[in-house]
């Protein structure tokens, strides 16, 4: 069955744990935070830290979290997990819950194909009668897991409003990245500025299309004279959002050393950084 609001939740099949004894099943009485996310992934840090503070705040109200790397990208397996080790033992030293490890893919296809979920960091949220509560983004955990843990989330209208809205946002995005996907595989640029540019004008408050909007322009084709009205604009809403996600992707846009901003025009890049 596909994961979703009030369904019972999926099984876990991972190759390996990490920092904790292996979850075969979700205990009733229990409220399990399944996260997935991976180590290229820049929103995924903050919400792994901020999921050990809440894994510290609610540890005595039955509140179980279980981080799940199941995208990481390598050639091998135990490529993939190596890069694990050292990313979770560099970025997350006070790591307070299990991480499972799944590089077959079989967790993205029993969890996040199926409910329509596209982007990481994603969280589900299993109740204590191990039906599913939950599945958006972390960032909202903090407000929704309190209801969860008192019965009153799962259903409200609130609750099936919200799902039924992350299913429409859901398949508009997989149909998106069926078309991007191919394109960014095969470098076409040109097409792929196309697709996203499609995608901003039908989800303009998705982060991840805004970035890769001005990545595309300004590191991948070097259309400075495009770019920058993009990228100002996209200072200019993570300001306006007071996101720190938002934030953190235009800075990452500005100064990630990866990037070439040779091109660029410093003074700029710098005053956009410092706004």
């Amino acid at each position: 069955m596909a994961p979703g609001l009030e369904s019972p939740a999926p099984s876990i099949k991972v190759e390996n744990w990490l920092g904790g004894q292996p979850v075969t099943n979700f205990q009733q009485g229990k409220v399990y935070i399944v996260e997935f996310w991976a180590t290229w992934c820049a929103p995924c840090a903050a919400a792994l830290s901020r999921l050990v503070q809440l894994q510290e705040k609610y540890r005595d109200s039955g509140v179980e979290v279980i981080g799940i790397a199941a995208r990481e990208r390598a050639q091998t397996a135990q490529e993939a997990r190596r890069k694990l080790d050292a990313w979770l033992t560099e970025r997350l030293p006070n790591l307070n819950y299990r991480i499972g490890f799944n590089y077959t893919g079989k967790m993205d296809k029993l969890w996040m194909d199926s409910s329509f979920s596209v982007e990481i960091p994603t969280s589900f949220v299993v109740d204590r009668d191990g039906h599913v509560a939950f599945i958006d983004s972390p960032m909202q955990l903090d407000d929704v897991l309190p209801k969860i843990l008192n019965g009153r989330w799962r259903t409200s209208d609130e609750a099936k409003a919200a799902d039924a809205e992350r299913i429409a946002k859901g398949k508009r995005t997989m149909s998106i990245f069926a078309k991007l996907t191919p394109a960014m595989e095969a470098r076409d640029w040109a097409e792929a500025l196309s697709v996203v540019e499609e995608a901003v004008a039908v989800l303009p408050d998705e982060v991840n299309f805004r970035a890769l909007h001005a990545d595309l322009l300004l590191h991948k084709m070097n259309d400075v004279q495009a770019g920058l009205p993009v990228m100002r604009q996209f200072v200019r809403d993570a300001i306006n959002k007071k996101s720190g996600l938002w934030m953190a992707m235009a800075m990452r846009q500005l100064f990630d050393p990866a990037n070439d901003n040779s091109h660029l025009p410093q003074v700029e890049r710098f005053a956009m950084g410092h706004e």
